[in-house]
């Protein structure tokens, strides 16, 4: 899956902040630079109308990367600077009461520009925009994506342009509607994605050369491995940089199991035992195949379950909307093939089932996506618990995985139910 796409799932799922356990590293290269955080977002130099946006967003305190990164956003003189951190940590609502901060009602014309590498992910943004900046009636947002068609000569009287790099360029050197000279605040977001996909790269780059040299800018990545990096170094010199440090998946705070079984049928009928047996809230239940996703979706939506179902078939909007239903518990079954193997986030998952274990062209175990799969179950530091139901020819496999993590993975007995419901216990 394009990292755009997961990008702008994880944005559509986390409606609140996630409470993340780590750290957070300050690289400054500027030592003039005063660097402080705040606890509180009425420490801030924000309006009462942008606090009222901010209350209304139902955030009651900054996340650990605002607490580091709003106060030098709205510091003046502005500070250029880096930000990563994991989707759901509140990046986007900072770099938004940024742009909502810096930008004059009472000037008709762009100030502040966001360029996001698709257009879905820019109008998810907007989303922010409008409702952070629900008070502040007098501040309006135009869009650079495609379809919005936008005449030679118009003048443009939106004081925040969000776009997408290759629109952008049309609008900047083709219609000449916008001009970049009057921009004083530039934010790059999801640099990362933009590195990754053929030719946004360079007209980011593009647009940034035209940018005044008082420009303040801002740029938010995911990652900050070395070709964020390099790219960042491109874009903005000498920026203070903070990170978010990278969570890594671990198999620490995850226990395994595996279960035999003769077929599919009786793989079925495990997997209804295990569900029975526990209090389970919401399940992730991987598959190797969309056929076979397909089919113990049939058997379980028969037998009375909500079920969801998540394959690579279905468009980006339409997985969005079926991990929203799943994170809202709408359906307490989520079916998936390796599409949500990684980098999809829902918080109240502690579950994971493997349908069968992932394996390569070479029927030799996938552990990238094995443990992609079960960390699914135990994300931000919480406990999970994973299962992997499997036919008898497979077993070799689950002592390959436990030798390469070095781990233990407990074989149970799938009819054994006292043993199920002391293990749920």
């Amino acid at each position: 899956v394009p990292l755009a796409e997961l990008s702008l799932m994880n944005k559509l799922i986390h409606t609140s902040l996630v409470e993340s356990q780590q750290h957070v590293e300050i690289l400054q290269r500027d030592p003039s630079s005063p660097l402080f955080s705040i606890k509180t977002f009425e420490e801030l130099p924000l309006k009462k109308e942008l606090l009222q946006g901010v209350y209304m967003m139902g955030f009651n305190r900054p996340s650990k990367i605002q607490e580091q990164a709003l106060p030098l956003m709205l510091a003046y003189p502005p500070q250029n600077l880096i930000a990563q951190s994991q989707s759901g940590t509140g990046k986007t609502a900072a770099f938004v009461l940024a742009m909502l901060s810096r930008a004059s009602a009472n000037k008709k014309y762009p100030q502040c520009l966001c360029l996001a590498p698709t257009y879905e992910l820019a109008l998810q943004i907007g989303q922010v925009v409008r409702t952070l900046g629900k008070f502040c009636t007098d501040i309006k947002v135009n869009y650079a994506v495609r379809g919005n068609r936008v005449l030679k000569g118009t003048v443009l009287e939106e004081q925040i342009i969000i776009g997408t790099p290759g629109t952008t360029l049309d609008w900047c050197f083709k219609q000449r509607i916008l001009d970049l000279t009057k921009i004083s605040l530039f934010v790059l977001d999801e640099a990362d994605i933009m590195i990754d996909t053929q030719g946004l790269c360079c007209q980011s780059i593009r647009i940034h050369r035209a940018l005044p040299k008082t420009c303040q800018v801002l740029l938010f990545s995911a990652t900050y491995k070395e070709p964020v990096r390099a790219f960042a170094e491109r874009i903005i010199p000498d920026p203070i940089v903070i990170k978010l440090r990278e969570e890594e998946l671990t198999l620490s705070n995850i226990r395994q199991y595996f279960m035999v079984c003769q077929s599919s049928d009786e793989q079925y009928r495990a997997l209804c035992n295990l569900y029975g047996s526990f209090t389970i809230g919401q399940v992730m239940i991987f598959c190797q195949t969309r056929r076979l996703a397909d089919w113990l979706s049939g058997k379980m939506s028969q037998d009375g379950h909500q079920v969801a179902i998540l394959t690579a078939e279905l468009t980006v909007v339409q997985r969005a909307s079926v991990i929203q239903r799943f994170r809202e518990g709408k359906e307490k079954v989520l079916i998936a093939t390796n599409v949500c193997a990684r980098g999809i986030d829902v918080q109240q998952v502690t579950t994971v089932v493997n349908f069968g274990l992932p394996v390569g062209q070479d029927g030799q175990p996938d552990f990238e996506t094995y443990l992609h799969r079960i960390g699914r179950a135990g994300r931000f530091g919480h406990r999970g618990i994973a299962f992997s139901v499997v036919e008898r020819g497979s077993v070799e496999l689950v002592h390959k995985i436990e030798e390469y993590f070095q781990t233990t993975i407990k074989q149970l007995d799938p009819y054994d139910m006292d043993e199920l419901e002391k293990l749920a216990a």
